[in-house]
């Protein structure tokens, strides 16, 4: 019986290692940490500006403890954390990697589920059906890939209004992406997009 125990423990450990690792991305003052699990849903964003937005995530609630901590952004299997800029990753990365590693090894709540909500944009014209195609199909990865996240809002007099989360919010080269990227692209496959405007959340 004992026996069974102690095997019953150890394979309790093995599922819950996690391992984490990190991805630099265009923002110099964000850090994408990946790990080997999901960490929540497929089309949950949920984007932290500041510890009183995040009440529904004792993670990032935690997170913003450190004081060196400025943003935290959660999606699938990842979490881009946007540090202040005088503090370098050098002397903070491996601290963070260690805290993560630890909470989510320890089963601690990332998001509350009672307030897991995905956020779903309900195109009703067929311009903002296009648009949105465009952004899931050409656009989202790429920014993904960077530890952030573009939303659709509105399509207005030829302007596309876009949200930008995670490492994309406050990034030096992300108007860049925007202008020379998105828009060109939009302006390509839609002739009615005139210009592609972005909001910070």
């Amino acid at each position: 019986l004992l026996h069974l125990l102690k095997e019953k423990k150890l394979n309790l450990k093995k599922m819950n290692n996690i391992n984490i690792y990190l991805e630099a991305n265009p923002n110099p003052n964000s850090l994408k940490f990946v790990t080997d699990k999901m960490l929540v849903d497929d089309g949950i964003i949920k984007d932290y500006p500041d510890k009183e937005s995040a009440t529904d995530s004792p993670l990032a609630k935690s997170l913003f403890d450190f004081e060196y901590i400025d943003r935290v952004f959660v999606m699938s299997n990842f979490i881009t954390i946007t540090k202040k800029p005088q503090v370098s990753w050098d002397n903070i990365k491996l601290e963070l990697r260690n805290y993560l590693k630890k909470y989510l090894e320890e089963g601690n709540i990332i998001l509350e589920p009672k307030k897991l909500k995905k956020k779903e944009n309900i195109p009703d014209k067929e311009i903002d059906k296009k648009i949105i195609e465009v952004l899931e199909e050409y656009i989202k990865p790429a920014v993904e890939q960077d530890g952030g996240a573009i939303q659709f809002e509105s399509f207005k007099k030829g302007t596309v209004k876009v949200s930008l989360q995670g490492a994309c919010s406050g990034c030096p080269s992300s108007m860049i992406t925007l202008k020379s990227g998105i828009e060109k692209l939009l302006k390509r496959f839609i002739p009615e997009v005139q210009e592609v405007v972005a909001e910070e959340i």
